[in-house]
């Protein structure tokens, strides 16, 4: 079970994870929202993208009423959003990284708590 968890988490993260990613430089490169700011837009599409995958697929939580799974699930989204954010914006700050190439990085680190909030609050 955990396996098929992990596989499932995985794919509907790297989903999400293109739909941030693609989405900043999106709106950096053709709006000029500067890669911040984008970033915040960027959180909030992949966070759609991230939340019914799981809910409906990683970890089946149907018998969840979905006001308490969305709810502790966005508690988890916008807590990992907050270190992603002070995150990228260190590496933006400190390393010559291009924007693109430092969000990648966070994104998969934060990855990792993500996959075990969820699993043992959020979708319980």
């Amino acid at each position: 079970m955990l396996k098929k968890q992990l596989i499932r988490f995985g794919l509907i993260g790297l989903t999400a994870l293109s739909v941030h990613l693609l989405s900043v430089m999106l709106f950096v490169k053709t709006c000029e929202i500067p890669p911040l700011g984008a970033n915040v837009l960027g959180f909030l599409l992949a966070f759609q993208v991230s939340y019914w995958g799981h809910y409906k697929w990683t970890f089946t939580a149907d018998h969840l009423p979905h006001k308490q799974a969305s709810l502790r699930f966005f508690i988890i989204a916008l807590s990992s959003f907050g270190i992603n954010e002070l995150m990228y914006a260190g590496l933006l700050q400190t390393t010559h990284l291009p924007y693109d190439l430092a969000l990648l990085m966070v994104l998969i680190f934060i990855s990792v708590s993500t996959f075990i909030l969820s699993k043992f609050w959020a979708f319980r």
